[in-house]
């Protein structure tokens, strides 16, 4: 059993260095959300090709820098996570068959461990709703969503809560008009996260784009 332990202290680490990376990258992204919500793709010279003046510039580019290197650790870190998962379940199966029911209930559900790592974090999220249109311009392209996008968090809204009813997701959106929503996506094997800012544009909507549910949501 004590290596069994030893694989659990080794996977809350990483899930507090994995915590870590995230509150790094949400700080970053807070500094792209203050000047203009330019996000990863927003432009950095106006109509006429000079550079803009309304927004710092130089902090917009190390700012989307860092969360590049950020991301591409994070990407690195939950493939090491996931690994070492797998070998914890394997290893308490051998041990207490009844104790994978129980860390699958409570260790990746909603408990934490004596160290204070939610192991929650770990569960695989499933995606509340998918991206399949994104107008140029628009709040959403400006916090970088891309067609394709699964969204797993949507401000206080994920998959324990969804009830999957698309209007639970406007409320959100009208609540927080001009205020920053967190959002987490996944994109192909990444998992990003992104702020998006709710707000009147040239087109329609405050999002500029358009979502649908997953496919397996729609089966049931």
């Amino acid at each position: 059993m004590a290596t069994g332990t030893t694989t659990k202290e080794r996977l809350e680490r990483l899930i507090n260095a994995k915590k870590q990376l995230e509150a790094q990258i949400s700080k970053n992204g807070q500094i792209l959300a203050a000047n203009d919500n330019v996000g990863m793709s927003g432009p950095l010279v106006d109509s006429e090709g000079f550079p803009r003046n309304d927004i710092d510039i130089y902090q917009v580019r190390q700012a989307r820098q860092t969360i590049i290197c950020l991301q591409n650790d994070h990407k690195e870190l939950m493939n090491q996570i996931q690994t070492l998962l797998n070998q914890y379940h394997s290893e308490i199966a051998t041990t207490d068959p009844e104790l994978v029911n129980r860390a699958s209930a409570l260790d990746l559900d909603s408990d934490r461990s004596p160290g204070g790592a939610n192991i929650a974090d770990l569960a695989p999220a499933r995606a509340i709703v998918v991206v399949n249109l994104v107008s140029p311009d628009s709040p959403a392209e400006k916090a970088g969503l891309c067609v394709g996008d699964a969204i797993l968090r949507f401000g206080s809204i994920n998959s324990n809560n969804f009830k999957g009813d698309l209007a639970q997701i406007g409320e959100v959106v009208r609540n927080m008009q001009n205020q920053n929503v967190q959002l987490k996506v996944k994109r192909a094997e990444q998992q990003l996260d992104l702020i998006l800012v709710p707000k009147t544009w040239s087109g329609r909507g405050l999002l500029g784009c358009n979502i649908v549910l997953p496919p397996e949501a729609m089966e049931h």
